[in-house]
């Protein structure tokens, strides 16, 4: 017997949820990698900064290595 809602059983078609979530900014690859770009050239302009100081024979002090592995977790 086929009735009025006979063909929307269950999995029969596409209910209310079963589209997949788009993300959050579409995907635009172009976007992430100018962001990617940009954190890792900011990593590397905080790492420069107790860097130069070390090559001059500067003994670097707590906020230098502090500063180093900061821009170590920024640039990963």
């Amino acid at each position: 017997m086929s009735g009025p809602g006979a063909d929307t059983a269950a999995g029969a078609g596409p209910g209310p949820g079963s589209a997949s979530p788009r993300p959050l900014f579409g995907g635009c690859w172009s976007c992430r990698l100018l962001s990617g770009a940009g954190l890792l050239m900011a990593a590397i302009w905080v790492y420069q900064g107790p860097r130069s100081a070390m090559k001059k024979g500067i003994s670097p002090s707590m906020g230098a290595i502090a500063q180093i592995c900061f821009a170590a977790g920024e640039g990963r």
